[in-house]
């Protein structure tokens, strides 16, 4: 993370607008891809804290960020309460 991210929250002066990606771990880039095909789904990628960290970080070292954004999905709030989440192919996310 850098001076300048920091900066910003704390609205210090800053040498530049600090700035990340938002949706930064995304399907557009390959390691993502490989990293979720390893998971088996996406909610075991969004459980597992070991592979989340690697998509939060690999934005970072592919471009010139500031800060990242812990990969997560807001999926995982109502699968924790047990609404018997599942996802149909082509269709997404159900209850």
């Amino acid at each position: 993370m850098s001076f300048d991210y920091l900066n910003a929250l704390s609205k210090q002066p800053t040498t530049r607008t600090p700035i990340w990606v938002m949706r930064q771990a995304g399907r557009y880039l390959p390691e993502y891809r490989a990293t979720r095909k390893q998971a088996g789904d996406f909610m075991s990628l969004c459980k597992n804290p070991e592979l989340a960290c690697e998509v939060t970080m690999q934005p970072m070292d592919r471009f010139d960020l500031d800060a990242a954004i812990l990969f997560s999905d807001i999926l995982t709030i109502p699968d924790a309460m047990g609404l018997g989440l599942y996802f149909s192919e082509g269709e997404g996310p159900k209850f």
